[in-house]
C-alpha cells in the first residue's frame, strides 16, 4: 500500500526536509511526496482503492496504535493508496472535510506547515513498525 504525502508548499533544504526524508527511507513500504504550490498546482487524481486522510485542526486526535490499526485495516481490506494531504495556511474548507475517509490532528496547538509534515512522516515510520512489531514504539 503506498503512503502518499500531498502537501501544500515547497519545503526546500531544510532541517525539516531531513527529518521528512529521514523517516520516509526508514519505511518498508512504499512512500511518495508531492509538493504542490501554496495555491493550485495539479493535485493528483485520486484513484480508485484511494483513502484520502486530512490534517486538519478538527480532526480525530489517535494515539499511535490507533492510528497503526486504521493503517493495518486499509492494508488488509485492499487499499491501493493512503493520501495524506496538508492544506495551505487557510486548511481545508468543509467540503474538502467532508469527502475525506478520515480527518486527523496532531492536537489543537497550531504546527507549522514543515514540523507538521516532518511529524506526520515520523508517526508514519511509527505505525508501520508497530505493524511489523518493530522495537522502535514503545508504549506505557
Amino acid at each position: 500500500m503506498l503512503l502518499h504525502i500531498v502537501a501544500r508548499g515547497r519545503i526546500g533544504r531544510s532541517p525539516e526536509a531531513d527529518l521528512v526524508a529521514r523517516y520516509l527511507k526508514r519505511i518498508a513500504w512504499p512512500t511518495r511526496v508531492t509538493e504542490l504550490p501554496d495555491i493550485g498546482g495539479k493535485i493528483p487524481a485520486v484513484e480508485p482503492q484511494t483513502r484520502r486522510v486530512l490534517l486538519d485542526e478538527t480532526g480525530e486526535t489517535l494515539s499511535s496504535t490507533a492510528f497503526a490499526r486504521i493503517l493495518e485495516r486499509w492494508r488488509d481490506d485492499g487499499v491501493r493508496e493512503v493520501r495524506f494531504e496538508l492544506g495551505a495556511a487557510d486548511g481545508f474548507d468543509d467540503g474538502a472535510r467532508a469527502q475525506a475517509d478520515l480527518l486527523f490532528s496532531f492536537g489543537r496547538a497550531t504546527w507549522p506547515h514543515l514540523l507538521a509534515r516532518a511529524m506526520l512522516a515520523e508517526q508514519l515510520f511509527r505505525a508501520t513498525s508497530i505493524l511489523a512489531n518493530h522495537p522502535y514504539h514503545r508504549e506505557g
